[in-house]
């Protein structure tokens, strides 16, 4: 199998396609359900220091099973607790089949769940026709997942949770520790001390920009998170690509902001997560980051 798929690249894009869909009913999972546990985590944290310092402030519990992890209970409907079984949880498969409705009470369901789905498969499919079968593919894999869970629960919660930013930090640094520059083709990998100079970078660009602008205006223009997921994007693609990451991101971001402010007719103060901007930049970066540089100093410099 190992051969096949090595030797036979639309045959590693119709599997790595198939693994994006199971993958991506995951990040659902994810998604919808890792917030809620560290939201259980900061009350429980919260609720044994108020019971230290004499406070009876209590936090309010929700009324989801005790044992609720990532795994389980089991996925159901969240109005009439239908379980979901294997059948309806086929990725996209299966939101077509019930036509986005709940197989018992027929509540809609989001198209999310299956775009997700369709979005993870897409992305790994990019990936494996850009890397082929290597371990640069299943680093690449990893960092789209990342960026895909990691994207979704900031649009839905305006939070990057450390769980995801910081273990990302460190396979980034893990795969130019393990991988050096050309050690695989076709390779954009940067070698350790340009990933160790592209996390910090990261990281000081977005915290500077931050304090800058708190002590301009006293208001807080991004959370610590983006600061952390910077710093995970530059430990992938270095440091000579962080520019690039920023400049999408922030155009990116820009368009895509005031789309959402006029159409949603909010107001100046309507804050829009930086996260999802970033996520795209980074992925862009690492799959045509280095064809996009060329290209561009090939316009400055013919």
């Amino acid at each position: 199998m190992i051969e096949l798929l090595s030797s036979n690249l639309p045959l590693l894009a119709g599997f790595v396609f198939v693994l994006g869909l199971l993958f991506g009913s995951f990040f659902n999972v994810v998604i919808h359900r890792l917030p809620i546990i560290l939201n259980r985590e900061w009350r429980t944290t919260a609720t044994e220091i108020l019971k230290e310092s004499e406070c009876e402030v209590q936090c309010p519990k929700d009324d989801l099973p005790q044992k609720y992890g990532l795994v389980t209970p089991r996925s159901a409907c969240p109005k009439c607790q239908h379980q979901i079984t294997a059948l309806e949880n086929i990725p996209v498969l299966s939101w077509l089949f019930l036509r986005g409705k709940c197989r018992s009470c027929k509540t809609a369901i989001s198209i999310r769940y299956p775009f997700v789905e369709l979005l993870t498969a897409i992305t790994f499919t990019v990936c494996a026709y850009i890397f082929g079968f290597n371990w640069l593919l299943l680093f690449s894999l990893v960092f789209t997942s990342f960026l895909i869970v990691s994207s979704f629960i900031d649009y839905d919660h305006k939070i990057l949770p450390d769980q995801l930013t910081l273990p990302l930090v460190w396979i980034g640094l893990s795969v130019s520790l393990f991988i050096g520059p050309g050690e695989v083709q076709p390779s954009f990998v940067p070698d350790l001390q340009s990933a160790v100079i592209g996390a910090l970078c990261g990281y000081l660009v977005l915290w500077s920009i931050y304090w800058l602008f708190k002590i301009a205006t006293g208001k807080e223009g991004m959370g610590h998170g983006d600061f952390k997921l910077l710093a995970a994007i530059g430990a992938f693609v270095g440091f000579k690509m962080l520019p690039l990451v920023i400049i999408l991101s922030t155009v990116t971001g820009a368009i895509l902001g005031i789309l959402t402010i006029t159409i949603n007719k909010k107001g100046r103060d309507y804050t829009i997560p930086f996260g999802p901007f970033l996520a795209i930049a980074g992925w862009v970066t690492l799959i045509w980051g280095q064809p996009l540089t060329e290209y561009y100093l090939s316009l400055l410099a013919p």
